[in-house]
């Protein structure tokens, strides 16, 4: 049995049945458990909701637990490498979605479209005070530090630079590319926008720390929320030090409506949406296709973690 454990749009379900072939795949939507359907488990198709060591445990038949994305700091991988069951994800799929998601938050921030949509929305747009306009800007001209170098970053990276940004980054190695590498202290400190592109791991967990970042600057984060002190976050928002953020991810997921960040208005909101365009799900789903496939051929499988 091939699993499904998400909460699909209709087009998404489509796509299923299109790459799948129609009832193949058994969809069980991300806020029930697996509990019913574990035992018969051999492919499990994970987005986020977590993949415990008690449901690995409870998957007798489980072979495969297939990321739909690339990060996979949501799976007991431990547990999963102890019951014999594989982890794949799949890198590149959502790139291109994640670096234009990353590129519209960073606009979003500096030309103030949710402060100016709001107003217009309110009869304002026209009467608002001269002095909000004070308080754009462009991307042309700024300096914009790239913390992790992989497929999303260098998808962003020429956009960034045909807009007439500067471009520096931060990679666990340099790369043979025609923009400066720093290290994370000296790009924080003199980055005008961070924009987050690293997984999570031990050493990267709260490695962002607002404060060390430039007066003034704006932090993007599509990668995981968990990268950022939240608290000093939602202090240098507060505070000013920030000049604003635009965030897709955060440490709890969904974001609780007691969550200071959702009454700053100098942070642009979105929920864990970077990766889920219709051409990701394709992409997605063909890779996954492909591994299950593979699975019960006995191939060797496709981007294995473990």
């Amino acid at each position: 049995m091939i699993v499904l454990h998400a909460r699909p749009s209709p087009g998404f379900r489509d796509a299923v049945d299109a790459i799948f072939g129609p009832g193949v795949v058994t969809h069980v939507d991300e806020a029930e458990p697996l509990d019913a359907v574990a035992p018969d488990i051999t492919a499990l198709l994970h987005v986020l909701t977590p993949v415990t060591p008690d449901f690995i445990a409870s998957a007798p038949k489980l072979k495969l637990i297939q990321k739909l994305g690339v990060g996979v700091n949501t799976i007991a991988l431990d547990a999963a490498r102890d019951h014999g069951a594989a982890v794949c994800n799949m890198p590149g799929t959502n790139s291109q979605a994640v670096a234009e998601m990353a590129l519209s938050l960073m606009m979003a921030v500096l030309r103030r479209t949710c402060f100016f949509d709001a107003r217009t929305r309110a009869g304002e747009g026209w009467t608002a005070d001269p002095s909000e306009l004070d308080q754009v800007g462009e991307i042309g001209g700024r300096t914009i530090g790239l913390v992790g170098f992989g497929n999303s970053a260098q998808l962003l990276a020429p956009a960034l630079a045909a807009l007439g940004a500067k471009i520096v980054y931060n990679a666990r190695s340099k790369r043979d590319v025609p923009y400066e590498y720093l290290p994370l202290g000296d790009l924080l400190a003199t980055s005008d926008i961070v924009s987050l592109h690293m997984p999570l791991t031990d050493e990267t967990r709260a490695s962002i720390d607002p404060f060390v970042m430039k007066k003034g600057a704006v932090l993007v984060n599509t990668a995981r929320g968990e990268l950022v002190d939240q608290g000093k976050l939602v202090e240098a928002l507060t505070s000013g030090h920030l000049r604003g953020a635009g965030l897709d991810v955060f440490a709890e997921e969904p974001l609780p409506l007691s969550n200071p960040l959702l009454g700053l208005p100098n942070a642009v909101l979105a929920p864990h949406i970077a990766w889920l365009t219709p051409e990701t799900l394709v992409r997605s789903l063909t890779v996954a296709h492909d591994n299950c496939r593979r699975l019960a051929a006995g191939e060797p499988l496709l981007h294995q973690v473990i």
